[in-house]
């Protein structure tokens, strides 16, 4: 019984053995949001948008693309692009200042993100600038990974661990997603469970697909035909073009 324990241990990866107990990033009232912006929402039809979508301290005229039908009591409106509420500073309230509540428990969310410390290097797993930024055909374990330069992808990537497992890549550049590219979830990962903090911009090319939630300093663009399982946080703008988000 004993050899077939110490058999397991040394089996199971590096990562997901040791870095189990990474916290969690709280969104506190940002949660619910699916796109969350401070300077605008644009989006060329048709872009599917499952979770709701607000921005705060512009005004709803900053969210353009989604023909907005505003509810009666106009506290939010609805658009067939959303499956989901619609939020402005401009709205009846008590909105706008639920908005303000979210966007500030959003740039929480990215402090608390940028603060995490850097998971310890061993042998076996690299945490620091992997692969300079050039992170295609990577497998990625639970921890905390950090970049001084920009995250490229141009080919899919893995992110592998359980259900409950935390992963947190951090980079004071952008990141970048490569027409066609892939985030590619193993082994029970969750898109909840991820989180980018993002110093820079998000460009996500044409039929790339994105897993997890970005907390994004500067803004957000969305190519054509591009899909994110989770959620996109920006201080500036984010803009679609035929996109499909999922809140996760």
């Amino acid at each position: 019984m004993l050899a077939f324990m110490l058999a397991t241990a040394l089996a199971a990866p590096v990562g997901l053995r040791r870095l189990a107990d990474v916290d969690a990033v709280d969104l506190g009232s940002a949660a619910k949001f699916a796109v969350l912006s401070k300077a605008g929402i644009s989006t060329v039809p048709p872009s599917a948008i499952t979770g709701d979508i607000g921005v705060s301290p512009i005004s709803a005229a900053a969210i353009t693309g989604f023909s907005l039908v505003k509810h009666s009591d106009e506290t939010y409106s609805e658009a067939w692009q959303v499956t989901g509420k619609v939020y402005a500073s401009d709205y009846t309230s008590p909105t706008p200042s639920e908005m303000t509540t979210a966007i500030s428990d959003m740039e929480t969310a990215y402090t608390n993100a940028a603060g995490r410390t850097t998971s310890t290097e061993t042998d076996e797993q690299s945490y620091v600038d992997v692969k300079a930024g050039l992170i295609g055909g990577t497998t990625f374990t639970p921890g905390v990974y950090t970049w001084g330069t920009d995250i490229l992808f141009d080919t899919d990537f893995t992110i592998s661990g359980g259900l409950t497992d935390v992963f947190i890549f951090q980079t004071t550049g952008n990141v970048k997603a490569g027409s066609g590219a892939k985030i590619i979830l193993l082994g029970g990962a969750l898109a909840k469970n991820i989180v980018w903090q993002v110093a820079g911009f998000v460009d996500a090319g044409t039929t790339s697909h994105l897993e997890g939630i970005f907390l994004v300093k500067s803004f957000a663009s969305f190519k054509t035909k591009s899909t994110l399982n989770g959620q996109v946080f920006a201080q500036t703008a984010v803009t679609l073009d035929s996109t499909t988000i999922t809140l996760a």
